[in-house]
């Protein structure tokens, strides 16, 4: 689409004057990129961008990412000039309770915004992750006769995101995986929030993305024509590499007393939008002012855009009609699958099995696989340990674009950032791994998966002390409870392999929120006393009673994972009066209703013990100030994990003891 530059330049101008208002209005945002990137945002809103504001889903849309997410009202303002549903009031309510335009961009606030961004760097990964979605949405679905799938994904991001070291793992991953429809455009205003950013990097951008094999443009990002020829000869490229384009800006454009420092970032700027809003030509007496030949303008490239899509729709018809088995597939994505319906593809296990719970997921995975054609996988070099590997397909990378096992190299980060964007663009259900002690590196975007509710599920293993010989820094002691505190994310630590055939179909049935599945290296009894499916199907609750007592009930021992074997062998000693309650997923245990949970924890029994292989604060909540938790609160040390367990007393013994002294 040819661009009208003159029109363009006076809408990027009235989008200044549209954030100023807004950031002046609530005394609060960030004025420096909306300013600076305005251009940029009236060449991509203004025709580059392939979109249909009316079907912000559309499944072949340009998809649109902020990294630098602290600039949002860059992003409200080009979505309401383009016709997306965010009306001019919900500008002027920009960081206001429930308005759309939250102080920073949502999934699923705000039309038009395809990801959660703020937190900088990531809006970066969760672009290859829409790369990676695109490419392999292109080689399962296209055919020879019909393209349903050729867009393209354009991220914004600046000094700041550059950075981080996320963005350096997804710009290297993005590389390697010759992820051509990627194009970054860097907002480089030479300008960090603190000071210049010549007081803490002196990178040569151009140079570093050459040498991790990006093709590299550089241009004045305040030119119109110069913004439109970068970008279509980005998305022209056929050198099968990943595109950035420099695009070189003053911050805070517009505002004379700040721009081009770092006082132009924030909200500084406010109190000279008068003067600054006369500077650009817009009326005194009307804020949040749109010119008539403005909204004109944009109606029409609007306009254009939906005939496109309906041009769109039809090849898309005759595809599916062409394809039905392909359209089934597609058509899938929002499928709900309950976990009942993956339990009954998931083979019993052999009553003498003495499993890793890893092993028994590894086990576990490939009928869930096979169920659910769109889950993929991937790992941070690990396959080998955390055994997640989709054992019917193969690798994917740039050969073989339809693989379902991805090896996302020793990135922890990136891999679950990138596994956010995949499950943003809601085509392909990811799953990621590593060991658990390394979730730390994966903690911020899963932090993100949580607040946006992306179904990503993390396989993660070697779960405790008995690691062993590794020592303490590969024993994660504190981590399953530091996980357990983000809101909305399912922590699961299954107690045998029953319970991992649990756990794996409650977190690939989830929809609203990621699961992460806590793994044992070492093999674990089957706990053959307890039914089958008492145990898959308790794991779904969360908790349950696992052992039930035969005479009057004094005792209650809770526990999960490898140790909750310890808590069966200890009731056998202690009496019929013991009851042992599984407890797997806290907050799935936590969704259940008050009658649930008091039939398991009945209130009257306060004579408690729980044990688990690590930090004993959160397990209180059970136990109450009555009972005891045996647990870690120290590092891990390095020896044969059944010694380690010993030496830091996670024995059945210490069960026994701890319940008769109370």
């Amino acid at each position: 689409m040819k661009l009208n530059t003159d029109i363009l330049a006076k809408a990027a101008d009235q989008a200044r004057g549209l954030a100023m208002d807004a950031v002046h209005k609530c005394s609060s945002g960030h004025l420096g990129l909306p300013l600076g990137a305005a251009e940029v945002g009236a060449a991509l809103y203004g025709g580059l961008l392939s979109h249909n504001p009316d079907e912000p889903r559309w499944l072949n849309r340009d998809r649109f990412v902020l990294s630098a997410g602290h600039g949002s009202m860059f992003i409200y303002s080009w979505l309401h000039l383009s016709g997306y549903d965010l009306p001019l009031e919900e500008l002027k309510n920009f960081r206001q309770l429930h308005s759309k335009t939250p102080g920073h961009p949502e999934f699923h606030e705000t039309p038009g915004v395809e990801c959660t961004t703020g937190p900088l760097g990531q809006g970066i990964a969760n672009a290859v992750g829409f790369a990676v979605s695109g490419k392999m949405a292109a080689a399962r679905f296209n055919t020879a006769e019909h393209t349903i799938f050729d867009s393209h994904v354009i991220a914004l991001a600046g000094d700041g995101c550059m950075q981080e070291g996320v963005a350096l793992e997804a710009i290297s991953f993005a590389a390697h995986q010759k992820l051509d429809n990627l194009i970054v455009i860097f907002d480089s205003n030479d300008v960090t929030l603190d000071a210049m950013a010549d007081k803490s990097q002196e990178d040569d951008f151009f140079k570093r993305f050459k040498a991790l094999g990006w093709d590299v443009q550089q241009i004045n990002g305040h030119d119109l024509n110069a913004i439109a020829k970068a970008v279509n000869k980005a998305k022209k490229a056929t050198s099968g590499k990943p595109q950035l384009i420099i695009s070189k800006t003053i911050i805070a454009k517009g505002i004379p007393e700040v721009a081009g420092t770092s006082k132009g970032h924030g909200e500084g700027g406010a109190k000279f939008i008068d003067a600054a809003r006369a500077g650009l030509g817009l009326p005194a007496d009307q804020h949040f002012y749109i010119s008539d030949d403005v909204k004109a303008h944009f109606a029409g490239v609007k306009k254009k855009h939906v005939s496109a899509y309906k041009k769109w729709l039809k090849t898309y018809d005759a595809w599916k009609a062409a394809n039905p088995d392909k359209a089934a597939l597609l058509e899938s994505r929002d499928a709900k699958v309950s976990a009942e319906e993956l339990l009954a593809v998931i083979p019993n296990f052999p009553e003498d099995a003495k499993l890793a719970t890893r092993a028994a997921g590894q086990k576990v995975l490939q009928p869930i696989a096979e169920k659910l054609p769109l889950v993929i996988g991937g790992s941070a070099d690990l396959y080998g340990s955390t055994l997640n590997y989709i054992a019917s397909d193969k690798d994917y990378e740039p050969a073989n674009l339809t693989g379902r096992n991805i090896r996302f190299g020793i990135r922890e980060h990136a891999m679950a950032s990138i596994a956010n964007g995949l499950a943003y663009d809601g085509i392909f259900h990811p799953s990621v791994a590593t060991f658990l002690v390394f979730a730390d590196y994966s903690r911020p975007p899963m932090r993100l998966a949580s607040l946006a509710g992306l179904p990503v599920v993390y396989i993660y293993t070697h779960d405790s002390v008995g690691v062993g010989e590794d020592g303490p820094t590969h024993q994660p002691v504190e981590t399953v409870s530091g996980l357990r505190v983000i809101p909305n994310l399912d922590v699961i630590r299954p107690g045998d392999p029953e319970e991992a055939a649990g756990a794996y179909a409650a977190a690939f049935s989830r929809k609203c929120g990621p699961t992460l599945l806590s793994l044992s290296r070492q093999a674990m009894p089957i706990l053959n006393e307890i039914p089958v499916a008492v145990r898959r199907e308790g794991v779904l609750k969360g908790g349950y009673i696992a052992v039930k007592e035969t005479a009057e009930l004094t005792h209650i021992l809770l526990a999960t994972g490898s140790e909750l074997n310890l808590a069966v062998s200890a009731a056998k000693q202690l009496g019929a009066g013991v009851r042992v309650v599984s407890m797997p997923c806290f907050e799935r245990f936590a969704r259940q209703s008050a009658e649930y949970k008091e039939s398991v924890l009945p209130a009257a029994c306060r004579k408690r013990v729980a044990i688990e292989a690590g930090v004993t604060g959160l397990w209180y909540q059970f136990v109450g100030l009555d009972g005891k938790v045996i647990g870690i609160d120290r590092f891990g040390i390095s020896a044969p994990g059944g010694t380690v367990m010993k030496e830091l007393g996670i024995t059945a013994e210490a069960v026994v003891a701890a319940a008769q002294s109370l």
